[in-house]
């Protein structure tokens, strides 16, 4: 972008981007359109942007730089110290400060900068805009009107506004922008948005009743406290287009009421979420049982207990952008989970095995549900488990858990099975059977976590049944003449043919235990005539894997060998091209016990490292004292030895000395001794010189 569209360009500066709600404010504004503005405030643009153009050019602070620069922004600044932030609010036309999420250091940081550009806009070349996005907390202790007790607050009551104890500072800070100088001579003007709680995009205060309905975990979702509360709420985006529209149009109001036109209660959101992802029944539970079961943190518990009647009549009447939600969160709840798992990346891994007997199916599939966190579907154990089901309804409407409609159909659904099973010799007829496959496939947890299929569908004729069965009438006949028309929500992305030759399966079978090999009909008798039936019907003209093949969905052919007793290289393969697991990980408590168990392995590896290089020193040590002694030993013999050679090389030399040289010597030493010469050497030489001449 050259010079002179920057200069067009309104410098936007957002705090905490990588927070959930100025993430996605500022996301909104960074891909903003310039369009025409029509000014409430009569002001005109000095150099508007062109239509089509970039309206903003977002600047943001970020508390870490781990997750690389954010691509709606166009700087971005890692905890700025305040010289630096200071410079960076100089340079801006409007700066946001975005305290909705209660943070003490987010209230702080925000009332030193309109402080600080309050004091230095006298300097500035033109105006700027503080726009201050505080919470609908500080409503919260605001009494109703003694003539119309029900009747909702506006914007035009913000001067009789009583903040929830918690949000006293965020209060004053409301209070500080108010009080920034109005007219067209001001050089910074102010704006306060009271935002309701924010939803959407993968949610915030509202994910715990998210999470533990998509998870399926609990037989009912809490409710913490009576629930019939009403909450002021607003999508978070549309959040972000309230302020969009602030910054375009410069209403005359400078105290705002951002929330949708909804009147939920606390009861009505939990159980829509219930409805939407989870088990469809709620729980009412005391308050105190969130802080207990570490659902949420005293301050979340103190706005979803906010209970508000409000009128957001400037939003409503005066700004025109198109909604996400205007019509609040329940009932645009089907919208929002699929927001909600598509932010968090919560997608279903759908795989369907197949492979003759003994190839190990089951084993993989186990592992797999085991990685993946997704459910076992085992054609077997399927019948049974809808029966238990069924069972379990009838007898929960003495209970008052079922609804005795709900009931009557569970009795009536169970006799029918029977009623087929006692007709077939045992076996569930071939309809029944694939309606409640079906049902399994779009239960809630097949659903949010997803399944693998385990060994069936056995034919094309099965897959059609089960996947392709309920063809829509507005299909596109383009599309569908180049690939058949399925089911996406229930039919496998991912699927696996093992195999493996007759030889090496008739061996794994003959080396398994007589009982085990009878419970998993595995005996001779029985085990022969199903891989040769398992051979028949992957020989056919069309098979199973063509089905899917049409499909597109292109079948991954895995060789099982006795080399992989344990799936390794199997659980590999698959892994691979199915990708990690797109689920949540685990909880802080299992994250917790898995860091205790992971340092307890390391501390026993150190401290077996620590023991084994104490025993190799002390071996060593040991080894070093063994040959010193050896050595010492080894010395003492040299020594002897070389003392009797020298006292043998020394023996005739002793021998002549005695015979020829001591006499003579001798002799001389005595003559010596009794003259006492003045040079007794000169003496015995003179001595010794003499005699040997006289000889």
């Amino acid at each position: 972008m050259d010079d002179r569209k920057q200069q067009t360009l309104k410098r936007v500066f957002v705090n905490d981007v990588d927070a959930y709600s100025s993430r996605h404010i500022a996301e909104v504004l960074g891909k903003c359109e310039a369009e025409e503005d029509s000014d409430i405030d009569g002001e005109v643009e000095e150099t508007p942007s062109p239509r089509g153009e970039p309206a903003f050019q977002v600047l943001g602070t970020v508390s870490s730089s781990k997750d690389g620069k954010l691509p709606f922004l166009h700087l971005q600044h890692v905890s700025p110290a305040r010289d630096e932030l200071f410079k960076l609010l100089l340079g801006c036309d409007v700066v946001v400060y975005n305290i909705t999420e209660s943070s003490t250091q987010q209230v702080e940081e925000a009332t030193w900068a309109v402080t600080v550009l309050r004091d230095e806009m006298q300097n500035f070349k033109s105006r700027k805009f503080f726009i201050l996005i505080s919470s609908v907390m500080t409503w919260a202790m605001t009494k109703p009107s003694e003539d119309q007790p029900q009747a909702p607050f506006s914007e035009e009551d913000f001067i009789r506004r009583r903040p929830h104890p918690s949000f006293r500072n965020h209060n004053n800070l409301e209070k500080l922008v108010l009080k920034l100088p109005r007219g067209k001579t001001s050089k910074l003007k102010g704006y306060v948005v009271a935002a309701g709680l924010q939803y959407g995009m993968g949610e915030n205060i509202f994910h715990y009743f998210f999470k533990v309905s998509w998870l399926m975990q609990d037989p009912k979702i809490p409710i913490f406290g009576n629930g019939t509360n009403r909450i002021p709420m607003i999508h978070v985006c549309d959040l972000g287009r309230v302020i969009q529209s602030i910054i375009k149009l410069k209403p005359k109001s400078k105290y705002i009421l951002a929330i949708d036109d909804a009147k939920n209660t606390l009861e009505d959101i939990v159980k829509t979420i219930s409805d939407v992802l989870g088990p469809e029944k709620v729980d009412k539970l005391p308050l105190q049982d969130a802080i207990t079961m570490k659902a949420f943190k005293p301050e979340e518990l103190d706005c979803l207990n906010i209970n508000l009647h409000l009128d957001a009549s400037i939003v409503s009447d005066t700004f025109n952008f198109d909604w996400i939600c205007r019509d609040g969160m329940v009932e645009n709840m089907n919208s929002i989970a699929k927001e909600y798992k598509h932010t968090r990346q919560l997608l279903p891994v759908k795989i369907c095995l197949v492979g003759p007997p003994a190839a190990g199916k089951t084993t993989v599939a186990k592992k797999l549900c085991q990685h993946y966190k997704i459910h076992h579907i085992n054609i077997n154990s399927l019948i049974e488990e809808k029966i238990t089901q069924l069972k379990e309804m009838i007898n929960g409407a003495d209970l008052d858990d079922i609804s005795e409609e709900a009931a009557a159909a569970a009795e009536e659904q169970l006799e029918m099975i029977n009623q087929s099973m006692e007709t077939n010799q045992g076996q569930l007829a071939e309809d029944q059977f694939f309606d409640i496959l079906r049902e399994k496939l779009y239960s809630k947890p097949c659903r949010n976590q997803g399944f693998v299929l385990d060994g069936f569908p056995e034919t094309s004729e099965q897959a059609k049944l089960v996947f392709s069965d309920e063809e829509p009438e507005n299909k596109d006949s383009d599309l569908t003449s180049k690939i058949p028309w399925y089911n996406k929500i229930i039919t496998p992305e991912h699927v696996f043919a093992l195999n493996a030759s007759d030889d090496f399966l008739t061996k794994r079978v003959q080396g398994l235990p007589g009982s085990l090999a009878e419970e998993m009909c595995y005996t001779q008798e029985e085990f022969v005539p199903r891989l040769a039936r398992y051979r028949q019907l992957f020989s056919a003209e069309e098979t199973v894997l063509d089905f899917f093949d049409h499909r597109e969905i292109h079948p991954e052919y895995i060789e099982i060998s006795s080399d992989d007793l344990e799936y390794t290289l199997v659980m590999k393969k698959i892994t691979e091209i199915v990708g990690v697991p797109k689920n949540y990980g685990p909880s802080p408590e299992e994250q917790e016990e898995e860091n205790q168990r992971r340092e307890k392995e390391r501390k026993q590896k150190l401290a077996a490292e620590t023991a084994e290089r104490k025993n190799r020193k002390l071996a060593a040590l040991a080894e070093m004292t063994d040959h010193y002694e050896e050595w010492k030993k080894n010395l003492l013999v040299v020594k002897q030895q070389e003392s009797e050679l020298l006292e043998a090389k020394a023996l005739p030399l002793r021998n002549y000395l005695m015979k020829y040289v001591m006499p003579s010597l001798s002799e001389a030493m005595l003559e010596c001794s009794k003259i006492k010469p003045d040079d007794p050497v000169d003496f015995l030489a003179e001595h010794l010189l003499r005699n040997n001449k006289e000889d």
